[in-house]
C-alpha cells in the first residue's frame, strides 16, 4: 500500500536547509495497509471514475485525506452536517458549523511538520518529460519501482481523450505534445502497441492522423531529439553563446524571466551537444511509430517550423522565422567551427557553471518539473558518473505525487556567492513557492506568510506557538519592496520586473505566452498591498514613507490595469473571477472603498453581474487564453471560484451594502459542504503562462473555508 512520507530525507546524497520540513514523497509498502484501508483506496479510484464522467477530471486528494485524517485521529464527522433548505434564510449559527467543520478538516489533514500536503499537476506533459530523462540516464528502474510504473501509467491512460489524444494539459483538447510524449511515455514504461484496451494504438492513429511527430512544438521536438526519436536538424537553433552577452545589450540573461532562463540553459547545452541516448530497439521501433514517413525520408530542416495547428497558441511572426533561419544558415555553421567553436565552448562551460550553482542552491530541486528532468540529462551527458548526477536522482521523488487518478509529476538566507553573477537576486526574508529548500522566492507567498504572521502575532502564545521574530518580518518587507517595478508600480511574481515589454515578441514557445522577461501581475501587485498594510499598522517605524509610496504607487497600477467592464485579468487563476477578487482586495487595503473609487464599484459590478441564477459563480478556463470572460459551459456554479467571487465582494462591501447575492453564494457553498467538511472537487482552477491549466488540490476547501469565514464575520459583525 501507498504511503505519504512527512520530512524525511535518508540518503547520503540528499541534503537541505531545514531538516526536509515540508518534503512528501510517496512509498510504496507491499504489506501495509488494512482491508478497509485498500478497499477506501480502490472506492477512492472509482469515485474518480464517476467523476471523469461528470466532466471533472482533477483528483480530490484522496489518498493523501485517507491516511492523515487516520493518523490524526481527529474525528470528522462528530459535527453533522448543516444544511439550508431552499426558502429558509441562513443563520449564525449555520455559517459557525460549516466553518467549525471545514476548520476541523484542515486540522485532519495536516502534516505532522505543520504543513498541508496538497497535489499541484495538470500540464500532461511533465511527468512524460520526466519518464525521457530517467531513460536516457538508464536510471528508470533506480526510481521507479513497479507501483510506480503502474500508477504512472494509470494517470496517462486515465487522463486520455476521447478522441484517442492526449491534451496540453487535463481537461484541454488534444494535442501534438501531449499526443506524441504521453504516447512515448507509456511505451518506455513498458506498454506493446495494442495494451490498454486498445487506448495504445488510438493515441498512435491519433498522432498520425494529425500529421505525426514532426509537428510537436519546440519543447517537444526537443525531447524526442535527445531520446533519439526526432532529429536535431529538425530542431531550430538554441545557441548556448546567449549566455555569453555582455550586461550593456539591451536583452542579455539577467533579463530574462527566470523560468525561461532556467528551461532554455540547460536546452541551449544539449542544442551544442546535439546529444541523444543509446539507440535502442525500442527507440527504433518508435521511430516508426511516431511519424508519417520514414524517419530517413523525413525533410528535418522542413520540420524546424512545423507546428501542429491544434497545439499552436503563440504561432511565429515572419520576424520569427527570418530569426530562425539566420541562426540556422548563417551562424551555427560558423560557431561550429574554429576559432568560433572556441567561443561555443565558453559558452557550454558557462551554461555548465550555471547550472551547478542553481542546483546547488535549490538542493538539487530546481525550479520545477522541466528544469528537472532536463538537468538531470545534461548532467549525465557531462558526466554520468559526477556527483551532480548522483544528488539530482534522490530528489525526484519530491516530484511525484499519488492521487486517485494515478501518479503525476508535480529561505533564510541570500543564495551563496556572487549571486548576481548567476542572474539571480537576493533572497532572504522570502517565502517560495514550494519549500524552503527551492530557494526561489515569490511575492505573493511571501506577502500571504506576512499576513498569517501578523495575524498569528496578535494571537496569545498558547495559540500561536513561538513569538514572530520581527526582524524576520523586516527582512520580509525589505524583500517585497525589492520586487516592484520603478516604473509601473506593479510588482513581479520572482523577480523585479523588467521594463522592456517589447521583448515578449522574442517568445520562441509557440503553446506559452510570456516567457521573456518578468513581468507585473495584478494579483501579486494586490496581495502585497495587503501584506504593507497590515504590516504597517503594526510596525509603524519600518520603512514606513517608503511603504506608503510603494502602496500609493501599487495601487495606481491595479487602477490602470482594470478592464472597460470593470474586471480584472487573473493570470495565474482562472480568470477574471480570479483577478478581480485579488485586485478589490488590494485596492481596498490601500483605503479604495465603494464610495470613494470608482474602480472599486466597477469591480464589484461586473461581479455581481456574472452571478448565475442559482446565486454561484464559474468561468471556463477558455477565458484565460482568449483574454476574455467565459463562463462554464451552462453557466454552471464553480464552489472554488464563487468562493473568490463572494470575497471579492466582501471587500467591496456588498455584506454591508446589500448581502442578498451573498446569501445566495454562502447557501450554495453550505449546502455542498460533505461530511467531513471538505468540499467537491471540480473544475481545473489554476493557469500559468495562459495556456496551461493547473490543479491545486488545496484550494478546494482552502477558498470556501475563507469565505464562509469572512461572510460570517461581516454578516454578523456583532456576534464575531
Amino acid at each position: 500500500m501507498w504511503k505519504l512520507k512527512i520530512g524525511e530525507g535518508q540518503n547520503p546524497y540528499l541534503y537541505s536547509t531545514n531538516n526536509f520540513v515540508g518534503r512528501q514523497i510517496w512509498e510504496f509498502h507491499p504489506n501495509a495497509g488494512t482491508p478497509e484501508e485498500h478497499q477506501a483506496f480502490n472506492a477512492a479510484r472509482e469515485e474518480w471514475k464517476q467523476n471523469r464522467m461528470k466532466g471533472y477530471r482533477c483528483s480530490a486528494d484522496l489518498f493523501m485525506r485517507i491516511q492523515l485524517k487516520k493518523e490524526s485521529g481527529i474525528d470528522v464527522l462528530s459535527i453533522p452536517a448543516v444544511r439550508v433548505g431552499e426558502k429558509e434564510e441562513i443563520s449564525y449559527e449555520s455559517a459557525t458549523i460549516a466553518v467549525k467543520k471545514a476548520l476541523r478538516l484542515q486540522r485532519a489533514i495536516q502534516a505532522s511538520d505543520g504543513h498541508w500536503p496538497a497535489e499541484n499537476s495538470g500540464p500532461m506533459f511533465f511527468a512524460p518529460l520526466l519518464i525521457i530523462a530517467l531513460h536516457v540516464t538508464e536510471a528508470t528502474n533506480i526510481i521507479l519501482t513497479s507501483e510506480h510504473k503502474k500508477e504512472m501509467i494509470r494517470y496517462i491512460y486515465n487522463h486520455q481523450n476521447d478522441d484517442g489524444g492526449w491534451g496540453f494539459y487535463m481537461e484541454g483538447h488534444s494535442t501534438m505534445i501531449g499526443s506524441a510524449l504521453n504516447y512515448v511515455a507509456l511505451r518506455l514504461l513498458g506498454e506493446g502497441p495494442d495494451d490498454g484496451n486498445d487506448a495504445v494504438s488510438r493515441g498512435h492513429r491519433w498522432i498520425i492522423d494529425h500529421g505525426g511527430a514532426t509537428g510537436i512544438p519546440s519543447w517537444g521536438k526537443l525531447f524526442l531529439s535527445v531520446l533519439g526519436v526526432y532529429d536535431w536538424d529538425g530542431c531550430n537553433p538554441l545557441p548556448p553563446d546567449f549566455w555569453l552577452f555582455p550586461s550593456f545589450l539591451p536583452y542579455h540573461p539577467a533579463k530574462m524571466w527566470c523560468y525561461g532562463r532556467s528551461v532554455y540553459m540547460p536546452m541551449s547545452y544539449l542544442y551544442a551537444k546535439k546529444y541523444h541516448g543509446p539507440l535502442s530497439d525500442l527507440i527504433l521501433s518508435l521511430r516508426k511509430e511516431v511519424h508519417v514517413k520514414p524517419y530517413d525520408q523525413i525533410d528535418w530542416n522542413k520540420a524546424r517550423n512545423n507546428c501542429c495547428k491544434d497545439d499552436l497558441y503563440n504561432p511565429p511572426t515572419f520576424m520569427h522565422d527570418i530569426f530562425w533561419d539566420t541562426l540556422n544558415y548563417c551562424v551555427e555553421p560558423l560557431m561550429r567551427r574554429w576559432p568560433l567553436n572556441k567561443i561555443r565552448q565558453k559558452a557550454v562551460d558557462k551554461a555548465i557553471k550555471h547550472m551547478r550553482y542553481h542546483a546547488e542552491e535549490t538542493k538539487y530541486l530546481t525550479n520545477g518539473c522541466i528544469e528537472k528532468s532536463l538537468q538531470m540529462i545534461c548532467w549525465w551527458a557531462h558526466n554520468p558518473n559526477g556527483e551532480e548526477f548522483k544528488r539530482h536522482l534522490p530528489r525526484v521523488h519530491d516530484f511525484l505525487w499519488l492521487a486517485e487518478d494515478g501518479m503525476k509529476m508535480q529561505i533564510k538566507e541570500n543564495l551563496s556567492g556572487d549571486f548576481k553573477s548567476m542572474y539571480r537576486h537576493f533572497n532572504k526574508g522570502g517565502w517560495t513557492f514550494s519549500d524552503q529548500d527551492s530557494s526561489l522566492i515569490t511575492s505573493d507567498c511571501t506577502a500571504q506568510a506576512i499576513k498569517a504572521l501578523l495575524l498569528l502575532s496578535e494571537m496569545p502564545t498558547k495559540i500561536s506557538g513561538e513569538e514572530v521574530n520581527v526582524q524576520r518580518l523586516y527582512e520580509a518587507v525589505n524583500v517585497l519592496l525589492y520586487l516592484q517595478s520603478p516604473l509601473s508600480g506593479g510588482f513581479g511574481c520572482w523577480e523585479p520586473p523588467i521594463p522592456q515589454s517589447y521583448l515578449q515578441a522574442l517568445n520562441p514557445s509557440e503553446v506559452f505566452a510570456d516567457t521573456v522577461i518578468e513581468q507585473e501581475h495584478v494579483e501579486c501587485t494586490a496581495t502585497v498591498i495587503e501584506a504593507l498594510v497590515a504590516f504597517k499598522r503594526l510596525h509603524p517605524t519600518h520603512r514606513a514613507k517608503e511603504i506608503e509610496i510603494s502602496v500609493e504607487r501599487a495601487s495606481r497600477f491595479l487602477e490602470e490595469r482594470q478592464r472597460p467592464d470593470g474586471s480584472w485579468y487573473g493570470y495565474w487563476g482562472i480568470c477574471f473571477l480570479y483577478g478581480t477578487s485579488f485586485a478589490l482586495g488590494g485596492l481596498v487595503a490601500a483605503g479604495k472603498t465603494y464610495e470613494n473609487c470608482e474602480a472599486v464599484r466597477n469591480g464589484v459590478d461586473f461581479l455581481l453581474s456574472i452571478q448565475n441564477e442559482e446565486g454561484g459563480w464559474g468561468e471556463s478556463f477558455e477565458s484565460c487564453p482568449s483574454m476574455k470572460y467565459i463562463p462554464l459551459e451552462r453557466n454552471r456554479t464553480n464552489f472554488v471560484q464563487t468562493s473568490w467571487a463572494m470575497l471579492g465582494l466582501m471587500h467591496g462591501g456588498q455584506a454591508e451594502r446589500d448581502p442578498e447575492p451573498l446569501h445566495k453564494a454562502a447557501k450554495l457553498l453550505i449546502n455542498a459542504q460533505m461530511d467531513d467538511g471538505d468540499f467537491p472537487q471540480q473544475d481545473i482552477n489554476m493557469v500559468f503562462m495562459k495556456n496551461c491549466m493547473l490543479h491545486y488540490g488545496q484550494f478546494r476547501n482552502a477558498f470556501p473555508l475563507w469565505a464562509l469565514a469572512k461572510y460570517r464575520n461581516r454578516v454578523w459583525p456583532q456576534n464575531a
